[in-house]
């Protein structure tokens, strides 16, 4: 997420990596049906001056998955890298909607399911509820993601 790439900067290297990576484990006669991938989406870095649509994110990640993830693995669990919350759980919706592919798409997020809990929570014994209360939001709506039903502004109205 870090600099200044562009999104098809993005694809370009994570293309390369998934390649590298795939040839490995077929070097290492790894059983990829016991495997969980977990990579990056493919997005514009945060000093882009033109960020990619969620749309696009969407389209570019799953592009470059399915050409170099074989069928076999059974799924692919996303880190959040940087994205907020609602960016991470929009693109993940968007990659699960309405498509049908050889993997499950899932979230692996520490960031993007924490940060709301931990400014909630501010270390105060007071505030734990708040910090419960916004895990818990946020968990529900990561799901809805994993379905493909989270939308924009959801997180807004899950309060």
């Amino acid at each position: 997420m870090d600099g200044s790439h562009t999104i098809e900067r993005c694809e370009e290297v994570t293309d390369a990596t998934l390649n590298e990576v795939f040839i490995q484990l077929n070097r290492a006669r790894l059983y990829l049906e016991g495997m969980i991938l977990k990579p990056n989406m493919v997005i514009s870095g945060k000093k882009c001056p033109t960020q990619a649509r969620p749309e696009q994110v969407a389209a570019a990640t799953i592009r470059c998955l399915k050409r170099h993830v074989p069928g076999a693995v059974p799924g692919i669990a996303f880190l959040s890298g940087g994205q907020s919350p609602a960016e991470a759980a929009l693109h993940l919706s968007l990659m699960n909607r309405g498509t049908t592919l050889p993997w499950q798409l899932t979230f692996s997020y520490g960031r993007a399911l924490q940060d709301a809990a931990l400014s909630a929570w501010s270390g105060k014994s007071a505030n734990v509820a708040a910090g419960q209360k916004e895990f818990q939001k946020w968990a529900r709506l990561n799901g809805l993601a994993r379905t493909g039903s989270f939308q924009a502004g959801m997180e807004q109205q899950a309060a």
